[in-house]
């Protein structure tokens, strides 16, 4: 029998009701073999998240500040959440070592007590749907760096899972090299769900939030959006670089490398089918034009003019020693012939820019140098565009009559997206445009 990988986010269990909704999910599919929680999110607007209770219980902590008022706020949450499931777990004995256990390691920082609000939630899982609780810092390994070790954790993950029929495995940590709890970023749940599929070589990783899957576009921005069916890894990483999330980047690495699709569901509507994620789109595929569109605001154009450019060998290699020399990444480089413009976020340049420009002139001499703030850049992405003539001309059309003006053009050699910048005054308006271009 194959099996299917679950992770649960923290809005899908909340609190008690969102765990009975999750329970019939699990046992609607014999398939649904491992589960990965997330510690509980937020009950309502107002509320708190447990994660963030439990930083600041070791921000105190550190502080030398008493933190057991606030501790009984996280305490509380999990002991409802048990006695109204109706389990006869003992937490109490696993509360108070967790808070001794905060002021322990308060020092070291902060993964501990980030980390204890999956485990308890692992722990109540795993007692609620009578699966067997592996510890995640048992199978999930970070190297000397800080960084995950995938092939210690895959070979880790097959040892301890496979004898089992199901496992609930908690998300967001596991072990450092000295054996101290070690977490991912937040959102890190998501790594694990795929870490644990790519070690039990899963059927499909099935991550189940609080949205129907993706949506084409950001509802902050164009209302209503329609949602995808299937969208490519490479498709995904381009919406996502572009603002677009719901899936922790990271997460993706560790199945696409084993070809283990992600099916991004909803707990509170559990029929319908959200979104498949796949390395390569399934056979018969006839996608649309465009699968999403996307945006980010805070960059900065640098336009650099020098006559005869293309003549200067070496001329963009020195353009771009100058930015790593100050260790400044960046985003794109659209040039012509005696033009190049290098594009970075503002929060890469900060506090550097006059330092750049200064430097640039004296490595590069340069006849001009002109910088362009407040910009925004708008990604429509999809791999129907290869197949479809004139989506170009129709985006340009299409912000040309919402009067935007584009201000810089760069289009990938995969042809899976068009990038334009924009000022930033003027980015809903392009969103919109380039959505409704599409989408008729």
């Amino acid at each position: 029998m194959g099996s299917k990988v679950c992770k649960f986010g923290g809005s899908s269990l909340a609190q008690a009701s969102q765990f009975v909704k999750v329970a019939e999910i699990v046992k609607a599919d014999a398939q649904r073999r491992y589960i990965v929680p997330s510690a509980p999110g937020k009950r309502s607007p107002d509320d708190q998240k447990i994660t963030d209770l439990l930083y600041l219980c070791h921000e105190h902590a550190r502080q030398g500040v008493a933190f057991d008022q606030l501790f009984e706020l996280i305490s509380q949450r999990y002991l409802d959440i048990a006695s109204e499931l109706g389990l006869t777990l003992d937490l109490q004995s696993e509360l108070d070592e967790i808070k001794q256990g905060i002021r322990d390691t308060a020092p070291s920082g902060p993964d501990y007590a980030a980390s204890r609000g999956e485990y308890l939630n692992g722990l109540i899982m795993a007692a609620y749907l009578g699966y067997t609780f592996v510890d995640a810092a048992d199978v999930v390994s970070f190297d000397t760096q800080g960084r995950l070790d995938m092939p210690d954790s895959r070979a880790l993950m097959q040892q301890r899972l496979a004898p089992l029929e199901q496992a609930v495995v908690p998300g967001f940590y596991g072990r450092a090299v000295d054996g101290t709890i070690k977490t991912f970023s937040r959102g890190g749940s998501d790594i694990t769900g795929a870490v644990v599929s790519a070690g039990i070589d899963a059927e499909v990783y099935e991550n189940w939030t609080d949205v129907s899957g993706l949506l084409m576009a950001d509802p902050r921005v164009i209302d209503k959006p329609r949602s995808i069916d299937t969208i490519t890894y490479q498709e995904l990483r381009e919406l996502a670089y572009m603002g677009a999330t719901v899936l922790h980047d990271e997460a993706i690495f560790p199945v696409r490398e084993a070809g283990i699709p992600v099916n991004i569901r909803n707990t509170n509507e559990p029929s319908h089918p959200g979104t498949r994620i796949v390395a390569k789109p399934p056979p018969g595929d006839r996608p649309g034009p465009i699968t999403g569109v996307a945006g980010r605001k805070d960059f900065t154009v640098i336009a650099i003019y020098k006559a005869m450019m293309n003549n200067q060998i070496g001329f963009g290699r020195r353009v771009l020693s100058v930015f790593e020399a100050n260790g400044i990444s960046y985003e794109h480089t659209p040039s012509g012939i005696d033009t190049m413009s290098i594009v970075v976020a503002d929060s890469a340049i900060e506090g550097k820019l006059d330092h750049v420009l200064h430097e640039i002139g004296l490595e590069c001499k340069p006849d001009s140098i002109e910088t362009y703030p407040d910009m925004a850049l708008v990604a429509t992405v999809g791999r129907g565009m290869t197949h479809t003539v004139g989506v170009a001309a129709k985006l340009f059309a299409a912000l040309a009559k919402a009067e935007v003006n584009i201000r810089m053009i760069d289009q990938g050699s995969s042809e899976l997206n068009i990038i334009v910048g924009v000022q930033a005054d003027e980015f809903e308006n392009a969103m919109r445009a380039a959505y409704q271009a599409f989408i008729t």
